[in-house]
Order: structure tokens, then C-alpha cells, then sequence
């Protein structure tokens, strides 16, 4: 047993009261600096599914504090590259999306030309001396991977190992339709707190009562401020029994708990009575998959004190084609939750300006806050 908590040894609960990040973590922008080069420039970062990037486009994308862009040539292979010229430095995809019209990226501003795969091709109007060499001026490129339809890069010249990025491991969604899902609806919100503020408030649901009376009516052990049975004090492993996480006739999270259209047919019978798998990729984004459909959320910091969150709903086509499908009544359950975990975090971030919060005490029910943290500062202390 557990002398100081009581609890048996299988309990997630922390035995002690930590002390938390300090509070200029959440605003400071040297931290925040250092935050991009240590984590959003060394690990994978989500940026979006392959489905949604047409063949033969060029995508911009921003990502830790870098300008780079996403490519797609016609066979659907996907490049990505620093979206500089090896001229002068000029910007090569000024819009956040553009239609390639021939196998090269050419630079706006003086025409230097790239294969879609980086290589330089061309160098018009100059004459070239004997010391400058095309293979020496190729595109700076950047990691990419696709996983379940989804796009990642990563920004470290040697990446870590991908497949220890989803915390459930990378068959984590094996049974869903991953690759044949479609976007059918997008939402995006910019909210005034640090990234890691938002990471925290989704790994605790000691809030969950107070903020999230839907939710917690949907998912009755989050009115408990529980995230999973084995967080209660009586809990014993012996005792423990599989039910249904949804309430009572619920089996997705939709406005009325039916599933939207068909579900699902690889689904294990602990995935259909779950109701709800959740897959986290730290620190770009988690996937809740249903029986019917897939939402994804996604982070991508503004600066210190800014965020956006990018919420997609994914469905099978045929489900988005069928007569009645009601897509309100799929979107606006999460939408609601969202809003709320929003309005939250600002709350947070707005009461950490505090002279006199140093910094905050972690309760045992915060374990995996308190994971989280020790996650960032490992990560800081490798930069």
C-alpha cells in the first residue's frame, strides 16, 4: 500500500503535493522562446490530413516560430521545406495556398526554380561562375510523416522515433477507417493563454463538475472529477468491472447520443461500449475516436499568452451523404465543451499575472498535469 495516500499500488493518484511550473512559464517570452526551439521545432507537430492537401499544391504553414511549406506532387507524395529561397532568402509560397502549374516551386522574386523534391533546376537571367554549384543550393527540408491520414512534421535535422508519439502507440486507431475518413467540418478559435495552460486543463477533470455540466451528464464518472474509475478512493482492481463510459443509451457524442450514421465495423466490443477512444500526441494534438465519427483538435501557439485551437470532425463520405445526416447535431456537443474548456483557460492564464503566484500546488488527482510538466522540463533541459 501506498503509506503516505492510502491507495493501492495500481492507483495513478500522486503520493505527494508537488509544486507546479513557475508562473512566468506561462507568460515570460524568453521561456516561450526557448519553449519553440526545445519542443515545437524537436518534436512531430500536426498540420494537417493528407486527404484535405490536393496534388500538385503547395501549402504555408507557420511551426515553431518557422515558415515552411507542405508539397504535394501528382503521384500524392508530400515534401515539406523552409520556405526560403537559396538565392536571397525571398519567401517561396507568399499565400497560404497555391496550385503548382509545372513540376517546379519557383521563387517569386527572382525566379530560381525547384524540383518538388528540392533540388535547384534552374537559376534564370544570371551567369554563373565556376565555384557555384546547383546540388549546393537545394531546398532546406524539413521531416514529414503521414500516420492514420494525418500529416506531421518535425523540424529536428534527427527526429525521435514517431511511433512513440501517440501515447497509445502507433496502432492506436488501427480499427478505425482512418485513411478513408473526410473532413466534414472545421472550427477554430483563438484563445488569449499559453499553450500549456490548455494542455493541463485537458489532462484533469477536477473541473469537469464545475465547467462541463454537459459533459459531465454524457460521461457520469467526469461528474465525479474523475478521468477513469481507478481515481476513486474505494477503487481495488478485483472490484473493477467494464461498463459503458456514456450514459445510459448514449453511444456517441452527439447533441442527442445517437451515433450519427453508421458505426464503425472493425470496432472491438470495449471500443463500441467506450463510446469514446482518446489518442494524444503531445504537444500538437489529441484524437477522440467514436463508434461513427473522429474529431480531431489540434494546438498551434501564437506567442506567450495567445493559442489557436483547431477542432475537425471527421466522417466517413457516405455517412456525410446520407439523407438526414444532421451535421449540427454532431458538431455542437464539442463545440460546447470547447467553448467552455476556452473560457477556463483564459480564466487561468488571466490569475497567473498574480505578483504575488510564484507558482501553484499539484493535487493528487493531477498526475497526469504533473506528468505533462515533467515532460516540458525534460524537454527544456535537453535544448
Amino acid at each position: 500500500m501506498n503509506e503516505i495516500s492510502g491507495l493501492p499500488p495500481e492507483s495513478p493518484l500522486l503520493d505527494r503535493c508537488p509544486p507546479s511550473l513557475p508562473a512566468r512559464a506561462y507568460f515570460d517570452p524568453g521561456w516561450y522562446a526557448a519553449e519553440e526551439k526545445a519542443i515545437w521545432r524537436r518534436h512531430w507537430i500536426y498540420v494537417g490530413r493528407d486527404n484535405d492537401l490536393l496534388p500538385m499544391t503547395m501549402r504555408r504553414l507557420a511551426v515553431g516560430g518557422q515558415n515552411l511549406i507542405l508539397v504535394k506532387d501528382r503521384d500524392g507524395n508530400v515534401t515539406a521545406f523552409h520556405n526560403t529561397c537559396r538565392h536571397r532568402g525571398a519567401e517561396l509560397c507568399p499565400s497560404d495556398e497555391k496550385s503548382l502549374k509545372s513540376k517546379l516551386i519557383a521563387c517569386p522574386y527572382h525566379q530560381w526554380s525547384y524540383s518538388l523534391s528540392g533540388e535547384l533546376v534552374r537559376t534564370p537571367f544570371v551567369s554563373a561562375t565556376s565555384d557555384f554549384r546547383k546540388e549546393d543550393h537545394g531546398l532546406f527540408r524539413v521531416h514529414v510523416r503521414e500516420w492514420s491520414g494525418f500529416l506531421f512534421v518535425c523540424l529536428a535535422d534527427d527526429p525521435p522515433d514517431f511511433a512513440a508519439a501517440p501515447d497509445l502507440g502507433p496502432d492506436a486507431l488501427d480499427n478505425w477507417p482512418m485513411r478513408n475518413l473526410v473532413t466534414g467540418h472545421t472550427w477554430i478559435k483563438e484563445i488569449a493563454c499559453n499553450w500549456k495552460i490548455f494542455w493541463e486543463n485537458y489532462n484533469e477533470c477536477l473541473h469537469c463538475p464545475g465547467i462541463h455540466p454537459e459533459l459531465s451528464e454524457m460521461v457520469p464518472i467526469y461528474s465525479k472529477g474523475y478521468m477513469a474509475p481507478n481515481e476513486a478512493p474505494d477503487w481495488r482492481p478485483e472490484t473493477d468491472r467494464h461498463n459503458p463510459v456514456l450514459k445510459a443509451g448514449a453511444k456517441s457524442w452527439t447533441m442527442d447520443g445517437k451515433p450519427c450514421g453508421p458505426e464503425f465495423g472493425g470496432l472491438t466490443d470495449a471500443q463500441r461500449d467506450a463510446g469514446q477512444t482518446f489518442v494524444t500526441l503531445v504537444p500538437t494534438m489529441f484524437i477522440v475516436a467514436h463508434v461513427d465519427y473522429v474529431r480531431v483538435v489540434s494546438l498551434r501557439p501564437l506567442g506567450p499568452e495567445r493559442t489557436e485551437l483547431k477542432a475537425e470532425w471527421l466522417f466517413l463520405p457516405e455517412t456525410l451523404a446520407a439523407p438526414g445526416f444532421n451535421l449540427e447535431n454532431v458538431v455542437n456537443f464539442a463545440s460546447l465543451v470547447m467553448r467552455q474548456d476556452g473560457d477556463a483557460c483564459e480564466m487561468n492564464q488571466r490569475g497567473l499575472k498574480s505578483e504575488k503566484f510564484e507558482r501553484g500546488t499539484l493535487m493528487p488527482q493531477e498526475f497526469e498535469v504533473y506528468r505533462f510538466q515533467q515532460w516540458v522540463q525534460g524537454a527544456m533541459e535537453m535544448k
